[in-house]
């Protein structure tokens, strides 16, 4: 066990729980660090944390924590700066709090995504559309649990609603016009992985009204069986999404496993569908906030949340993290000083 306690860097209440209740079940060293309300020293020359785990969320805005969102990203370029392990750092926060940036990782890794158009002002809209198929979608830059995300079937339906300036362009007034894919076979498939490695996916069945597809809400499985949703609120609504255990093709778990490396996420999820209209499969989503599938032992066969503190515990004892030294040698010196001080 390291002597520093890990710190959990969260703000939502319910999302983290069982994660919790394994580090208090190992007897884990941990305090939680609350990014709605906050302060650092800029002339610290230390933490005292083993590690810092960010699990900082989008979609903090929604539950009045908009200012924990920008002020993040100056807290965890510090943290770096004082060679902190940082479990989802900043270029894994940058990628995960810009739709536009998870695009253009995207399309320099070459994989293929719903095509879009960035924009940042509603009068940009229908010219962003009018080369695109319809349905589209218009979703804030800065999303998070299906945030803000509306479906227009016709241009002279955007069209109307720009002018009424029904738009919603979120906290940083960026959107994507994006064109909408209906779901072959009426499900998407989230991968999740672990130290940028595969651990397990899931196929999410959705009737396509919600853009909310959170694992940790789903509260049946495909044959019907009840979950229980342990990361969700007593009295939440139950979503009516269905969830199966699925193994997507090594092609697929590679190309997963690329973008988490160049993204440096340490631990999240991508979620893909393929196209009922031509059979192109499509990533769409990257997410560095993972809440991992409700009942996951009864689902995938096992607790991703022990896994999790493995890892955890892992990065804490080594003082860097370890699955980051294949792919970025701009660090790579670094972490191997910290290796050989330790």
């Amino acid at each position: 066990m390291p002597k520093r306690p890990m710190a959990i860097y969260h703000e939502h209440p319910d999302w983290f729980r069982p994660l919790f209740a394994e580090l208090d079940r190992r007897e884990q060293s941990y305090v939680r660090l609350d990014p709605r309300a906050h302060l650092y020293n800029p002339a610290e020359i230390s933490s005292p944390y083993s590690l810092v785990f960010n699990r900082m969320s989008p979609s903090a805005y929604l539950r009045d924590g908009v200012q924990g969102m920008f002020f993040t990203l100056s807290y965890l370029a510090h943290l770096e700066r004082l060679h902190v392990p940082v479990i989802n750092g900043l270029q894994a926060f940058t990628v995960e709090t810009s739709k536009a940036r998870q695009l253009d990782l995207l399309e320099s890794l070459g994989l293929p995504y719903p095509r879009a158009i960035v924009i940042n002002h509603p009068s940009r809209a229908v010219e962003a559309a009018k080369n695109l198929r319809f349905p589209v979608v218009v979703k804030a830059n800065i999303g998070g649990s299906g945030a803000g995300i509306v479906r227009f079937d016709q241009l002279e339906d955007l069209a109307r609603a720009a002018e009424e300036n029904r738009l919603d362009f979120g906290v940083d007034h960026t959107a994507l016009v994006q064109e909408y894919i209906p779901a072959r076979g009426g499900h998407i498939v989230r991968v999740e992985l672990l130290g940028a490695r595969y651990m397990y996916a899931i196929k999410v069945f959705t009737t396509g009204e919600s853009f909310n597809l959170c694992p940790a809400d789903i509260c049946q499985r495909s044959d019907g069986m009840a979950l229980e949703r342990s990361a969700c609120p007593v009295d939440a609504p139950k979503t009516g999404l269905k969830v199966e255990s699925y193994t997507p093709p090594i092609s697929v778990i590679e190309a997963c496993e690329e973008i988490m490396e160049n993204a440096q996420i340490d631990i999240g999820g991508i979620e893909y569908m393929v196209d009922d209209r031509d059979g192109r499969l499509v990533y769409y989503d990257i997410n560095a906030l993972s809440n991992f599938v409700a009942d996951a032992k009864n689902v995938v066969g096992f607790d991703p949340f022990a896994r999790l503190v493995d890892f955890l515990q892992d990065v804490a004892q080594r003082g860097y993290i370890p699955t980051r030294l294949k792919k970025h040698s701009a660090v790579d010196s670094d972490f191997a000083c910290w290796d050989a001080a330790l």
